[in-house]
This record gives C-alpha cells, structure tokens and sequence, in this order.
C-alpha cells in the first residue's frame, strides 16, 4: 500500500479547486446581458427627467425673479425698465433714490439651457406690468417650448 504525503494530497485538492474556480463564458455572458437589459430599462428614465428637471429650474428661476421684481416696485414705484433689465436686481440703477436692494443674491444666471431670461417691461402680454421667459429647450424665443410669466397654455 501506497502512502501518499500530506503535502502530495494537498497539491492534488488545491489543483482540483484552482480549476473548478471562476466563471463559463456562458456565466459571464448571460451577466451581461442582463447587466444590458437593465440599462435600456433605466437610462431612458433619467434621461426624461433631465428635460423636465431643467424645464421646472426654468419655471422655478421665472417665479423667483418675479418676486424679486414685484419687490423692486413696491420700492421704486415701478418695474425696471427693458434697458435696465434684470440687473437692476443686483446693481442699483442711477436714478433709483429708493432702492433697497440687492433684491436678488448674484447677478441674473442664465437659463438652464445657458441662454439669458428675456425682460420687456412694459410687457406685450402683461400690459400693466413686465414679460419674463426663457427660449426653453431650443433657445429659439417665441415657439411652444418657450417657458414664460404669461398663461399661454403651453407650459
């Protein structure tokens, strides 16, 4: 009878494990394809939610200098003109003996498509006060994905 060392039957179990280790390219292969599947499921859903994420920042932005426009009235008397723009929120106008402000933190940002808000005061479609909006996601101003201050039934 034929003794075989600790160390021989060590060799052979360790070469058996090494060689039952890791993956079948079928294994691997099936992993990804359902990785695939997965991502053609969820990348559509963030990418959507990125154009509307960026259309509410725009109405967002629209409200907020609203408020800081309506305040700026209520000091002064009136809107800043279309010349003065939206500056005139940061930056006191010459002129402006009752300026309180900055009635916004920094200066006026860009839309989130990286296009400046559109300020006419007086405005065409809110005659007794001010027009604010964005070009939106085309940056073509005056087409149905504008985002606007005015009701136009397209936001």
């Amino acid at each position: 009878m034929r003794r075989v060392s600790w160390i021989a039957r060590r060799k052979s179990a360790v070469g058996r494990d090494c060689r039952r280790r890791g993956f079948t390219l079928i294994e691997l292969l099936l992993v990804l394809v359902i990785l695939a599947v997965l991502a053609a499921v969820i990348l559509p859903m963030f990418t959507g939610r990125s154009k509307q994420a960026r259309i509410t920042a725009a109405k967002t932005d629209i409200s907020n200098l609203g408020t800081a426009l309506d305040a700026f009235e209520l000091d002064n008397g009136a809107y800043p003109t279309s010349q003065e723009g939206l500056a005139a929120l940061a930056t006191q106008p010459s002129g402006m003996n009752n300026w309180n402000g900055p009635y916004i933190k920094h200066a006026v940002a860009k839309d989130p498509w990286g296009h400046a808000y559109v300020y006419v005061c007086p405005g065409q479609h809110n005659t007794n006060s001010y027009d604010l909006s964005s070009a939106g996601p085309d940056g073509q101003q005056g087409d149905t994905d504008d985002i606007t201050n005015w009701d136009n039934n397209t936001n």
